[in-house]
């Protein structure tokens, strides 16, 4: 079978085993390095892309994309204003809200929570909550008067179950015969969400009407909050409505909220791609040593084909590809290893942490409570792409030092 001569001898030395060992060890290292680079990157980067998923669509899927207010005082006209916004093209649906500070206390453990009141059926087109209740109902809402929804990690901490009771504590007080005491209300606990995140431990959710009379605001709510198909626009374009909006009304959006831990997924994902990187290109110089170890070690059969009519352009192509097959052997296998470990870390950390009875993300800490993976095939192929690139560039040198080897220096002691 016919072979061109380069490919034939480039192939030959990097199968052949070669009398210096070191030469061949350093080959394997060279590999392996490059193998594990590029498997590590596409892995982290996976789960960077996970963390940043988990948060569009988990808690920006529970936090407002928008939301509208008026100066200062309730918004009494809200069923007109919903229908008004959510005839916005750019909007996908509107929901009334009202929200509280206070703090739950059960069974003599105190907590301090977000409690927004909502209306259950409107608020299922601009939230993922109702998809996210493991215990009880959201429409018991509506089904029973001063019931609350706690997210799990709060039910947790308060020792509270669906049916049991709860107690809110607001910070306005009142005044009566006995002094300045607090706002008291006494709620029975009629569902559980869980969204794996932060959120499940300082968010609670009870009735508009209930709301409403907690706060003292009639017919009133607080604000209303918008849903977009696109959150990136979310706070140019809820600017631009509550301008046009006729009434004096101030806009406030995701990112005063949650900004500044999506743009620290974004920088984290870049830094670490970029130390990664790092590794590859470590990863690619030691073909270079490789390469010029063997060109060292080679002069001699290199002298031999330079006088047998060999060009120092074939001389060149032969150590090009020699080093090519370790870049594109090491790169091929970690993509490899990169892909399969990426599609499976979710299960394997969760494995690990039922058989160990660990837990490497704590929602206390983090935002979520689990190891998220995304896999993008783009990223794939951009690192899979860019460490063969690297891997040819770095063959080029000691192929070079190669074809400029004189035949008559290197036999002079042979």
């Amino acid at each position: 079978m016919f072979k061109p001569l380069s490919l034939f001898i480039g192939l030959r030395y990097t199968a052949a085993k070669r009398s210096n060992h070191f030469i061949s060890f350093i080959s394997l290292a060279s590999m392996l390095g490059l193998m594990l680079g590029v498997a590590a990157l596409i892995v982290v980067l996976s789960v960077m892309n996970g963390f940043d998923r988990e948060l569009k669509q988990r808690i920006l899927g529970m936090v407002p994309h928008g939301s509208i207010s008026a100066y200062g005082k309730p918004i009494e006209n809200w069923p007109l204003l919903v229908e008004q916004l959510s005839q916005h093209p750019d909007v996908v649906a509107a929901a009334p809200f009202i929200q509280a500070q206070g703090m739950l206390t059960s069974k003599g453990v105190v907590r301090g929570a977000l409690v927004n009141g909502i209306d259950p059926v409107i608020e299922q087109h601009v939230s993922i909550l109702g998809e996210h209740i493991t215990s009880g109902s959201l429409e018991a809402l509506n089904q029973q008067r001063f019931g609350i929804v706690l997210g799990d990690l709060l039910a947790r901490y308060l020792g509270a179950r669906v049916g049991d009771k709860v107690t809110l504590v607001l910070p306005e007080a009142s005044v009566s015969v006995a002094g300045v005491v607090p706002r008291l209300k006494r709620f029975t606990v009629v569902g559980i969400f869980s969204v794996g995140a932060e959120l499940d431990a300082n968010l609670a959710y009870i009735n508009l009407e209930d709301a409403a009379k907690i706060k003292r605001l009639g017919d009133g709510v607080d604000g209303i909050r918008l849903k977009f198909d696109d959150l990136f626009v979310a706070p140019k374009k809820v600017k631009e409505i509550a301008a046009s909006l006729s009434g004096y009304y101030s806009s406030s959006d995701w990112t005063r909220t949650h900004g500044n831990l999506f743009q620290a997924i974004q920088l984290e994902k870049r830094m670490i791609g970029l130390l990664l990187f790092l590794i590859v290109l470590v990863a690619a110089f030691n073909i270079v040593s490789t390469l010029v170890m063997v060109v060292t070690d080679k002069k001699a059969d290199v002298a031999i084909l330079r006088t047998l009519g060999a060009t120092p352009g074939r001389i060149m192509r032969i150590f090009m590809i020699q080093g090519t097959v370790i870049g594109v052997l090491g790169t091929l296998l970690g993509t490899l290893l990169g892909v399969t470990l990426a599609l499976t870390i979710s299960d394997i950390i969760a494995w690990v942490e039922r058989t160990f009875n660990i837990q490497f993300l704590n929602a206390d800490v983090y935002f979520i409570s689990y190891l998220p993976s995304d896999l993008q095939w783009a990223d794939v192929g951009v690192i899979t792409f860019t460490a063969l690139v690297i891997s040819f560039l770095a063959t080029i040198y000691p192929a070079w030092r190669a074809a400029k080897t004189h035949p008559a220096e290197a036999l002079r002691y042979e």
